[in-house]
């Protein structure tokens, strides 16, 4: 199972964004641990089967090949205050981060109507998910 941390495993035109995004993070004083970029099939189906069928809280609802991770197209980030994960999305640092990924150009699931997941962004190139599977690409 492969489930990367790093930046070089995505795609170049996501690659982009996400360090322009880190980059911003860093100059207003906003410390960003990546948790994930790139996730193979198997990795995802693990993440989905948590709350599920294997012990945990739900985490996506996405299934393998359903999630733009498959795609090297999506990062997932955790903000470190006073040297530790701030994963309570209620405290305000979340909405800045939300804000700087946005402004280097990546979707911001904090903001979708269902399942917000507030540590993913993702780059789609104005594709659809179903292009992606289907075999379009991203120039």
């Amino acid at each position: 199972m492969i489930n990367s941390r790093s930046l070089d495993d995505l795609i170049p035109p996501a690659k982009v964004r996400v360090q322009a995004f880190l980059e911003a993070a860093k100059k207003q004083g906003i410390d960003l641990l990546v948790t994930s970029t790139y996730r193979d099939n198997a990795s995802q189906d693990a993440l989905y089967a948590q709350g599920r069928t294997t012990p945990g809280k739900k985490v996506t609802n996405a299934k393998a090949g359903q999630s733009w991770h498959n795609y090297k197209c999506a990062v997932d980030v955790v903000p470190i205050v006073a040297g530790k994960p701030r994963w309570d999305v209620k405290d305000e640092v979340w909405q800045q981060v939300g804000a700087l990924g946005k402004a280097a150009g990546l979707e911001w699931a904090g903001d979708w109507k269902k399942f917000k997941e507030y540590p993913h962004f993702q780059y789609t190139g104005g594709l659809t998910l179903a292009q992606l599977q289907s075999g379009a690409k991203i120039g």
